[in-house]
């Protein structure tokens, strides 16, 4: 058993160092908002896997793999939500607060306000509940690691719990980060660059999804 949870620990730290949606998030919303926005995007992100690692371990997210139009409602739907963020990353559709953010010449020390909380917490959740990839991924993924003889769903509801434990700590990590950069850079013109650059990634993520097979 310990040979298994190493590995998957192991696996899991791969795949959760690479670079994805969910980190491209949480890096947008600590450049606009700070440290704290980051950590509320995380929060988000987080609740959605834990809401796809609880189906993954009773079998419900099986539905979705068995579905193919199902499948391509939450896939094209995601994809939408993503390049509209990108979208919003780059200038369009901002809402007036984000305006005046980004011609102030450093971020709000404040943050944002209650709503601006709910969007950031939302950004993280509805990507990942609108993300198929990540329930198949779970179905796919954690029975490898489980041994023969053992409680499937109480097992597989533990990897999974262990993996959204440990996006956390990554995504955590990567919010800090990029407040303190924001705090040393101090520059308002470097700031929208990295914005610029993180929406033209979001929306290459939704172009993939859109356009990836299972």
């Amino acid at each position: 058993m310990s040979a298994t949870l190493a590995g998957f620990a192991l696996a899991a730290t791969l795949l959760i160092l690479a670079p994805g949606p969910d980190s491209m998030l949480v890096l947008r919303n600590a450049l606009r908002g700070g440290r704290r926005a980051g950590w509320v995007t995380a929060g988000g992100t987080l609740s959605g896997l834990l809401v796809w690692a609880t189906a993954a371990a009773f079998g419900l997210s099986a539905m979705l793999q068995a579905s193919t139009i199902g499948y391509d409602i939450l896939r094209f739907a995601g994809a939408a939500y993503l390049a509209w963020l990108g979208l919003t990353s780059l200038g369009l559709f901002r809402s007036d607060d984000t305006k005046r953010r980004h011609h102030a010449d450093q971020p709000s020390e404040a943050g944002p306000n209650q709503a601006g909380w709910g969007r950031m917490y939302l950004n993280g959740l509805v990507s990942d509940l609108l993300n198929p990839k990540i329930g198949i991924f779970f179905i796919a993924f954690l029975p490898s690691f489980i041994p023969a003889g053992t409680s499937a769903a109480a097992l597989s509801l533990g990897l999974g719990l262990w993996f959204v434990a440990e996006t956390g700590v990554w995504l955590a990590v990567m919010a800090w980060l990029a407040a303190r950069g924001v705090q040393w850079l101090r520059r308002s013109a470097v700031q929208r660059w990295l914005e610029r650059a993180t929406g033209i990634v979001l929306i290459g993520f939704g172009l993939r999804l859109a356009l990836e097979s299972r």
